[in-house]
């Protein structure tokens, strides 16, 4: 009889490794699962530097009207096939990334071709060149508004800032 005992006590043992073993080897799967969805669903690689330069360009959560000659001259913000070579216009959207993005989504209406119309206004330093400036030494006037924004998307990420339109 003890051997009978001792033989279900193994058996049972074994039956419960084998299921806590099922768990990890589900879990494994599970986690494989969703790792091969957040690589497809991510962004596309030839997004990438566009967004980036975006980016680089725009996203300024902090940058205040009296920083836009600093802060262009150090994220190397230039017009290139301009006669001066620095850009007329440059616009920091002070916002964090995430809400940026949303406008290329649900946050947005579409317009025109690839571009959106952020559903809500967002706080934005606005840099304009001051006359007869030539690169390096681009000097800048800021000045602070809450406006609409509207950015060129692609596959809902914000690869372009749609400088010229500016009312709600």
């Amino acid at each position: 009889m003890t051997a009978s005992i001792e033989t279900f006590s193994f058996i049972r043992s074994f039956t419960q490794n084998n299921k806590v073993m099922e768990i990890h080897q589900s879990a494994v799967i599970l986690l494989l699962v969703l790792a091969s969805s957040f690589t497809a669903y991510g962004q596309p690689d030839d997004i990438k530097p566009r967004y980036q330069k975006f980016l680089n360009q725009h996203l300024g959560p902090h940058v205040s009207e009296h920083d836009c000659g600093k802060e262009i001259s150090k994220r190397g913000i230039t017009a290139s096939g301009t006669a001066n070579g620095c850009k007329d216009v440059n616009t920091f959207i002070q916002a964090n990334k995430n809400d940026i993005k949303v406008v290329c989504g649900r946050g947005g209406t579409p317009q025109d071709r690839n571009l959106f119309k952020s559903n809500q206004p967002f706080p934005v330093v606005t840099c304009k060149l001051q006359s007869g400036q030539r690169h390096p030494n681009c000097q800048y006037r800021g000045k602070k508004s809450t406006r609409y924004i509207v950015l060129g998307c692609d596959r809902e990420w914000p690869v372009h800032y749609e400088e010229g339109i500016i009312n709600g």
